[in-house]
């Protein structure tokens, strides 16, 4: 039976022969390279990099399978003379002719269009065709196609095309670039994608009008990492671009923001290697936020959303901030678990395994595959940080099993206690709200009911009660509330919850404020509540959070 070793992420101490899409690629992987293509001697190029895939378990992002650079390794490894592919389906260079477009003409634009009707967006799939036509035929350096993930724009106003823009991955050598980071060789290769490159820039023939190609720039960069996001679940935080200074100064770029870093020394990537080419560049960067650089060099990663997921309904916390070492940390929390697997055969610690599941949580990891790479993405110093003890990190199969065995009701009150320590203060608010997880139960089973605790600001889930069949929730609201610190916290729930015994447990026994709200289904407080005409006396005019008394009190 064949099996691949497959390192995710190159590490100094560790030997490996190349680097592909950030994999290291070891002798041992060669050689399961060349059995694989024995064992399907009529497979293509295309079947035997998605064999490989599959053989290797190897993803992008958004949860696809990592087809293209698993191309791209086969043919470095099959330049380099290291295997035999099969010959091509078509000789390279032999495209079919593509036709075209013809001299572009701005129709009838008026030459002063306002450029708050500018907009940029991705272009469809039915104008890909003529983006590639427009681009190849009048931008000085043509194009082919890009390289690694990549978005093509169009900037319109109305039906009319202005300009095209192009992003494609990072480059992969730039000591500019990694002097104003703070990159070493390692952790470059764990979070270069995490940048983007402008590859292209057109402003077509014909469209003339001042501040335009700044403009486009600002509009293209305001949602250029959404766009990363929801199509490859992880988001841009710098932008960067090369400019051929015998030919432009770069002052859209300027306007625009970006910051000059240096000029290169004229080298350009061809296939395997470098050769020079005599045209010197500058390297201008633009960070989508203002701690880019910090996040970038950062021991954990930024977070990540799945994709086509919807920012502001995910929250997350900075993993870098979060206690990880020392008294009270987060570490010295998950060693009193207990371990549920056999000794024999263990590689990874569980201490390392649920700190990198619970780090990936908070994140903005929704997934197995998410966590696992949320990990990989690690540097050497940070995996140590967290209990690893192997060069490399759990991959997804490991933490996907070790956390189905775990005793899921401790691990969630410990955390969750630990979480309310360090994020609930005075003043912070807390929603008690209760919901049916629909697609969690077998068979005849009803689904479960939760009740939850969650930090307002944060979004954070600091405690969870479930709900039994023959009950509801108002009797699960002080087990829910006993272990968190509530003093001097605003608890808020809904109409079910509006309780004289809730209250006075929150009051007196929590030390904590409520806020409640009344419905018709109780007509004598909501009576009592519009004759006191509260609406004249804001709580929050009064520090001590008392409420006024009017003529009505007694």
């Amino acid at each position: 039976m064949l099996c691949a070793m497959s390192h995710p992420w190159p590490d100094l101490a560790f030997p490996y022969l190349l680097q592909c899409s950030g994999r290291a690629v070891t002798a041992d992987d060669v050689e399961f390279i060349r059995a694989l293509i024995l064992r399907h001697p009529q497979a293509g190029r295309v079947e035997l990099s998605l064999l490989l895939c599959r053989e290797w378990d190897w993803h992008r992002a958004d949860g696809t399978w990592n087809h293209r650079a698993c191309r791209e390794l086969l043919l470095r490894l099959h330049g380099q003379g290291k295997i035999t592919l099969p010959p091509p389906h078509r000789l390279p260079g032999h495209l079919p002719p593509t036709p075209a477009w013809g001299d572009w003409r701005p129709g009838d634009l008026a030459p002063n269009f306002p450029l708050h009707d500018v907009i940029v967006r991705p272009i469809q799939f039915e104008e890909r065709r003529q983006w590639h036509q427009v681009m190849a035929q009048y931008h000085y350096l043509g194009f082919q196609n890009t390289v690694g993930e990549a978005i093509r724009y169009v900037a319109t106003v109305g039906p009319h095309w202005l300009a095209l823009l192009a992003w494609a991955a990072a480059a992969f050598k730039s000591r500019h670039r990694e002097a104003w980071i703070g990159w070493d060789e390692a952790l470059k290769w764990r979070r270069l994608h995490l940048i983007a490159n402008n590859v292209r820039f057109l402003i077509l023939p014909g469209i003339q009008r001042k501040n335009l190609a700044s403009k486009v720039l600002a509009l293209n960069l305001h949602r250029l990492s959404e766009d990363w996001q929801h199509r490859y679940g992880h988001p841009i935080l710098l932008a960067e671009t090369f400019i051929d200074v015998a030919r432009f100064p770069g002052t859209c770029y300027r306007a625009a923001g970006w910051l000059p870093l240096g000029e290169t020394r004229g080298f350009g990537k061809r296939r395997q290697g470098y050769c020079h080419h005599g045209h010197p560049k500058t390297l201008f960067v633009r960070p989508l936020r203002p701690d880019a650089a910090q996040l970038l060099a950062a021991p954990f990663s930024p977070p990540r959303f799945p994709p086509s997921s919807r920012k502001e309904n995910i929250r997350m916390l900075d993993v870098n901030r979060l206690p990880v070492d020392g008294e009270g940390g987060l570490m010295e929390l998950l060693r009193t678990l207990t371990d549920p697997r056999k000794p024999r055969g263990v590689r990874h610690p569980l201490v390392c395994i649920v700190a990198i599941a619970t780090c990936a949580c908070l994140a903005g990891a929704r997934s197995f595959e998410a966590m696992a790479q949320w990990a990989q993405e690690l540097s050497r110093d940070a995996l140590q940080r967290l209990g690893g003890t192997r060069p490399a990190p759990p991959s997804e199969k490991c933490l996907r099993l070790t956390l189905q065995r775990l005793d899921v009701v401790a691990l969630d009150r410990q955390l969750g206690a630990w979480l309310a320590r360090h994020n609930l203060r005075p003043g912070k608010a807390v929603a008690v709200d209760g919901k049916t997880l629909r697609g969690a139960h077998d068979g005849p089973q009803s689904a479960p009911h939760l009740l939850s605790a969650l930090i307002h600001q944060a979004g954070i889930v600091v405690a969870q009660h479930p709900v039994g069949d023959k009950t509801n929730e108002i009797p699960c609201l002080q087990p829910l509330l006993d272990p968190l610190p509530l003093q001097g916290t605003v608890v808020t729930a809904d109409a079910l919850h509006t309780q004289t015994e809730t209250a006075r447990y929150l009051v007196e026994d929590k030390h904590a404020d409520y806020v409640f709200t009344v419905k018709e289904n109780q007509p004598t407080l909501r009576q009592d509540i519009a004759d006191l005409q509260l609406e004249a006396f804001p709580p929050t005019a009064h520090g001590d959070h008392q409420r006024p008394r009017t003529p009505r009190d007694p």
